[in-house]
């Protein structure tokens, strides 16, 4: 009996998931949107009483908390704004010109203040302003015009205007009771939401902001299974995001909202977003000069496709509507790109290959899955685009471009592609090759090659399971702690026989020379005995070594890798090769380089 009810929960749990799925299927079409961060402090522009933000992070929509502000002097920022000028429809025809299938717009941010004409208090921007205008039914009416799907941001967990709303401040003056916080609960966030999601038509989808579990929080579980359940009532198509502070498996949960411009690192099955800034802070900041570059953020939204992740990047407009010109420019850009470029990102996923496997570029997969778009950032020097992973060779190879596809050569090795580029690159942000296959076979273990050939056998793609890594910090690399005689492998294909050069990098901080032990070995459906005849072993002596200075002056010194000279060995044949590491005492291990000697 108990496994015949084990059995109807995983039904049910799947059946719940494929739905899950299905209702969010938009979103990973879509890929690309905009978030908008309008509010009462875009009137500051990151500037109080000549004084800048305090705090390093320069968000200028937290400046009332930042710098203290007192309800009544912010509420009066409302003046500031140039409704004459405010027009809500432009940010849509920026959206689309941009490229982008939705927008998501902050309805109340952590300041309290709702953007619509809320019948929850005075404290909105309608009110405050003397304007009389609904910003959010505008952005509505704009959305729905360009057919552009339109989601709302609302900050539930963190309200500086209600005295029983959570604010951090509170660490130190001492917290609102459960009950206190259940009253602005049950007299703001609900009666608000339910305006929201009854007001202004059909909203695809609320984007919550508490970046922590709810059990690190003052929500209660039960408070966001209310506030869930209201929505799916009220919006049965709107999708819920994680930041609602609940896991991606959660029944509530239709996509994962990852960090504040934090990018994904490997491919995910289930749906999830980037929330990104074109600068750096959300809200308009007038001392910002951190805009991130053109062939940054297009790296970023092929990247997070690639992954099968979406992009949403944030404008923040200033208090008479505009948004600033290096914002426009770059969403121009990237607009212009997609509107050429477009069947390789939207409705496109990734590879399950590791992110890492390419330096020249991203790899996406259209829905057909027999189409790869290769987006090469980096256009090779020898021209020569070195793919890795993909077994069988495509029926078309084309460079696609304004004028006619150029068709390519290809030549295949294995799992290893070489196909050759012409002199010029397509596109001077990103290039894209167009693969149609008749079915697409992967091998996720394979090294891949890197440009002007050569293979790089790191932390990142060994096939050895459960060694202990440390990831790139800034001046030590990616590493190993492999401790004594700890034995570790990867997998190669190598295109041609002849002879290859084997050489390490390591750090031996043990303090005496430890003995490295390499051994490479020709996969083959051989007998065991005479498989023995395709292995070559190598042993060197490694020297303990010390550390580098990385800036004079400043007592600033870490540990040195270097490079240790193993040998050459001699493939007979193109074909699978497995190389194994091991070494006498425990060491720090960067990587083993292998490259043909001409």
């Amino acid at each position: 009996m108990r496994k015949l009810s084990l059995f109807f929960l995983f039904i049910i749990y799947t059946l719940f998931t494929h739905a899950q799925t299905d209702k969010a299927q938009w979103l990973a079409d879509a890929r690309y949107g905009m978030f908008i961060h309008w509010g009462l402090y875009s009137a500051t522009e990151g500037i109080w009483k000549g004084e800048r933000l305090r705090h390093p992070n320069n968000y200028a929509e937290w400046i009332r908390y930042r710098n203290r502000i007192g309800e009544a002097e912010y509420g009066a920022l409302a003046k500031r704004f140039d409704w004459e000028k405010i027009n809500p429809e432009e940010w849509v025809l920026l959206a689309k010109k941009a490229g982008m299938k939705y927008i998501i717009i902050t309805s109340k941010h952590h300041d309290g203040v709702a953007l619509w004409d809320t019948k929850v208090g005075s404290y909105s921007l309608p009110k405050l302003s003397g304007s009389g205008r609904d910003v959010i039914k505008e952005i509505a009416d704009a959305c729905r015009k360009h057919d552009m799907k339109l989601g709302f941001y609302y900050s539930h967990w963190i309200d500086w205007q209600h005295p029983y709303a959570w604010n951090h401040n509170q660490e130190v003056t001492g917290r609102v009771t459960d009950a206190q916080y259940n009253q602005y609960w049950q007299e703001k966030v609900i009666p608000q939401v339910r305006e929201l999601l009854t007001n202004y038509g059909d909203i695809a989808l609320m984007w919550f902001d508490m970046w922590i579990p709810y059990q690190q929080s003052i929500i209660k579980k039960e408070q966001l299974d209310q506030l869930a359940s209201m929505i799916h009532q009220l919006q049965p198509k709107c999708l819920i995001n994680s930041r609602l502070g609940l896991p991606i498996s959660d029944e509530n949960v239709d996509f994962e909202t990852l960090g504040d411009n934090v990018f994904g690192e490997a491919y995910t099955d289930h749906i999830w977003e980037t929330p990104g800034t074109i600068a750096h802070s959300w809200g308009f900041n007038a001392l910002e000069n951190e805009w991130k570059s053109t062939n940054q953020l297009f790296q970023s939204l092929i990247n997070n496709v690639s992954l099968n992740g979406s992009y949403t990047l944030n404008i923040g407009p200033r208090a008479d509507g505009s948004v600033p010109f290096e914002g426009v420019e770059r969403l121009e850009t990237i607009g212009k790109w997609l509107a050429q470029y477009g069947e390789a990102l939207y409705a496109n996923k990734g590879l399950k290959l590791r992110s890492s496997q390419h330096d020249w570029g991203r790899i996406t997969q259209d829905q057909s899955g027999t189409n790869l778009y290769l987006h090469v950032y980096n256009w090779p020097l020898d021209k020569k685009l070195r793919v890795s992973g993909l077994l069988g060779k495509p029926v078309r190879a084309t460079l696609l471009s304004s004028a006619e596809p150029l068709d390519l050569k290809v030549e295949q090795f294995g799992p290893l592609m070489h196909i050759q580029l012409p002199e010029t690159q397509a596109d001077p942000y990103v290039s894209v090759v167009k693969m149609s296959f008749d079915e697409i076979h992967l091998d996720e273990q394979v090294v891949g090659e890197s440009t002007f050939g050569g293979f790089a056998l790191n932390a990142r793609n060994l096939v050895t399971p459960g060694v202990e890594m440390k990831a790139f910090d800034g001046t030590r690399p990616d590493y190993l702690m492999l401790k004594e005689h700890q034995d570790i492998a990867w997998k190669v294909y190598l295109p041609k026989a002849g002879r290859y050069k084997l050489t390490s990098n390591i750090h031996n901080g043990h303090g005496k020379e430890s003995t490295l032990k390499i051994a490479v070995q020709r996969l083959t459906l051989e007998a065991s005995a005479a498989a023995k005849r395709y292995r070559q072993d190598f042993s060197v002596s490694a020297k303990p070594n010390g550390k580098v200075t990385v800036e004079p002056n400043e007592n600033w010194y870490v540990e040195e890798f270097l490079d240790q000279e193993v040998g050459t060995f001699n493939a007979d044949r193109a074909g699978y090769y497995e190389v194994h590491f091991s070494a006498s005492s425990p060491i720090w291990f960067n990587k083993i380089w292998i490259e043909s000697i001409k």
